[in-house]
């Protein structure tokens, strides 16, 4: 008696713009895996990442997508696994998603198909969901006229993940020092034309605190970011398992509270780097404002909040529940207004000088 044996055909690789990989907590939100979000977080942003065989063609240290030229879909980004799924049904999963979903944000990478799959993708989601979309763009693929394209596309905003706050950090963690092709210059020109085509408060720089700047620097970067006409997304670095600083340290909560509370200070027209003053250290002793000003501020909890692009309400949609830390009482961006006991905690955080 013969018998038949069947060969199981090799896995084919899951592909932009057919498909996109999802947050953890997007996938959550819409339904697609199990889960549940600490302190009943909500997130309201769902973001894409697209995707390609072979990757990123980047290197960034501090990234776990470089690790995965190592080790293929087996890293995380921003701490979490980005899972592959099919356009069509992440669109159905937009489409039928809560009331506290406002927003759409597609990520690109560096890789040659992105600039026309994220055109793809734009107009899809634009079209057949009728949310806000936003970019994440990737600066070393791109011209002016492609960013025109993108809001021809269906985007009204754009982030450019400048991450590092000076260019020496840039250059020996994105530029050829790691074998990347990123350049310091190319990445805040591609910022100052999103401002230009997509129009002020449109465009926002991505910075990572923690990389090993200073306080000040980091200031700096920020008040660079809305002298231009934009702001500033602040994200407080995370080891990414695989990535060439999967051990570096992370920031004390103290430097980041500061950072949190100058930028929202300097993104809200409130205070400027010029009326703030630093320690020889770097670290921000005076913050420019009087401090009745300063008290009713840090009250609020907004500045401790996650910034990111915002709904049709002005507030934050993208406010990625716990990218920033594992979820815990160590939170750094906030996915929701701070308590009274948060607040307790930020204020004691916020004086915090010890080496």
């Amino acid at each position: 008696m013969n018998t038949c044996h069947s060969v199981a055909e090799p896995e084919q690789f899951q592909e932009s713009p057919d498909h996109v990989r999802l947050s953890l907590a997007a996938a959550m939100t819409l339904g697609f895996v199990p889960g549940w979000f600490y302190r009943n977080a909500k997130l309201g942003c769902i973001n894409l990442l697209l995707t390609y065989q072979g990757g990123c063609k980047a290197n960034c240290a501090f990234c776990g997508l470089a690790a995965e030229k190592h080790a293929p879909r087996g890293t995380n980004f921003i701490r979490v696994p980005w899972k592959s799924y099919a356009t069509s049904d992440v669109i159905e999963g937009i489409r039928n998603a809560p009331s506290h979903v406002s927003r759409v944000c597609i990520s690109m990478i560096t890789h040659p198909r992105c600039k026309a799959d994220v055109l793809t993708v734009c107009r899809r989601i634009a079209r057949e969901t009728g949310k806000a979309v936003s970019l994440l763009i990737s600066p070393t693929l791109l011209q002016e006229d492609d960013l025109r394209a993108m809001k021809h596309a269906g985007a009204d905003r754009v982030g450019v993940a400048i991450d590092a706050a000076i260019p020496e950090i840039f250059e020996q963690l994105r530029g050829k020092p790691v074998h990347g092709p990123h350049s310091w210059e190319k990445y805040w020109h591609i910022y100052e034309k999103s401002v230009s085509v997509f129009g002020r408060d449109k465009a926002g720089v991505h910075l990572i605190c923690g990389l090993g700047e200073t306080e000040r620097q980091m200031v700096e970067a920020i008040s660079r970011a809305r002298n231009m006409g934009g702001f500033t997304h602040l994200f407080c670095f995370f080891p990414e398992r695989g990535s060439r600083m999967e051990k570096h340290p992370v920031p004390k909560a103290a430097t980041y509270r500061r950072i949190q509370l100058a930028r929202w200070l300097i993104d809200t027209d409130v205070s400027t780097l010029d009326l703030m003053r630093f320690d020889e250290c770097g670290r921000i002793i005076d913050f420019g404002i009087p401090e009745a000003k300063m008290q009713q501020v840090i009250d609020s909890g907004t500045p401790f909040q996650t910034s990111g692009c915002p709904g049709p309400d002005g507030k934050v949609a993208c406010n990625r529940p716990y990218g920033n830390e594992k979820p815990g009482p160590d939170i750094r961006n906030y996915p929701f207004p701070p308590d009274v006991e948060d607040l307790t905690l930020i204020k004691a955080q916020l004086m915090d000088y010890s080496s």
